[in-house]
Parts: C-alpha cells; sequence; structure tokens
C-alpha cells in the first residue's frame, strides 16, 4: 500500500505543477497580448506624431509624395490659418489636378477635410473627407470654395 500512496501523491504533484505551469504561460500569452496591442498603438501614435502617413484605407497613395521643408512650414500654416486647431495628418504631393499639394486634416469638430494649395503654398479649396482614392477614382464629396 506504500507504493500505491506514493504514486497517488506524485500523480497529485504532477497535477497541481501541470496547473500551475498552464497559469504561467496562460499569464505570459496573456501579458505579450497586451504587449503587444500596447506597443501597436504607440507605434501608430508616434507614427502620427511624426507625421508619418497612415496605411490602409485613406493612407498616402502610391502616385503622392510627402512633401517636406519650407513648402512643408508654409501649407502647414496656411492650413491654420485657414481652419484654426485643426490637425495636420500628412502634406503631400496632389496627383489629381485640384492642386499642386494637398493637406489631409481633422478640424475640430472631427470632420476630415482635404485642403488643396497652389505651388507657393497658397490655399486654393479644400474638399470634405480625405480626397479622392486611388487615381482616376471618383472624389468623395463635393469641393468647398475658398
Amino acid at each position: 500500500m506504500k507504493i500505491t500512496s506514493k504514486i497517488t501523491s506524485l500523480l497529485a504533484v504532477g497535477v497541481l505543477g501541470a496547473a500551475v505551469a498552464g497559469f504561467g504561460v496562460a499569464s505570459v500569452a496573456s501579458a505579450a497580448d497586451s504587449t503587444t496591442a500596447t506597443t501597436a498603438a504607440a507605434t501608430t501614435a508616434t507614427a502620427a506624431a511624426a507625421g508619418t502617413p497612415p496605411t490602409g484605407a485613406g493612407g498616402q497613395r502610391s502616385d503622392e509624395t510627402l512633401v517636406t521643408g519650407d513648402i512643408k512650414t508654409t501649407i502647414e500654416a496656411a492650413v491654420l490659418d485657414k481652419y484654426p486647431d485643426a490637425t495636420i495628418q500628412r502634406v503631400e504631393t496632389e496627383a489629381d489636378g485640384n492642386g499642386v499639394y494637398e493637406a489631409h486634416i481633422t478640424e475640430a469638430d472631427g470632420t476630415q477635410t482635404t485642403a488643396y494649395f497652389d505651388k507657393a503654398g497658397a490655399f486654393t479649396s479644400a474638399q470634405a473627407g480625405m480626397g479622392s482614392g486611388p487615381a482616376g477614382a471618383p472624389a468623395a464629396a463635393a469641393d468647398a470654395a475658398a
């Protein structure tokens, strides 16, 4: 009977050990998922703060290029003059013929707008939404007058 008692004790310890190990693995996996989600959110926030265009729907098109330097500064100033408290998503070249440059912005009330600029960086017009889709796609809404 002593052997049976020892086997029962060993089995109980083994089951308890497996349960503890399983809990530990589940905890680590949960922490990893949480860390991944937190890292993804932080990366997105950092990219937005750095002026990196978002990817996916509404992201930068392959036929448009991010604008840098003095012209970017000029356009950003013009955006904030026309749309105080707006958040500038990105400034890029404009490939649909609405202007030379465009700025994708979110107005203070949450409205998404695409503002268009001439080669000197002067505001020319705006369009509700984030502009046209891929080259040749119809515009999201009618142009707004300057």
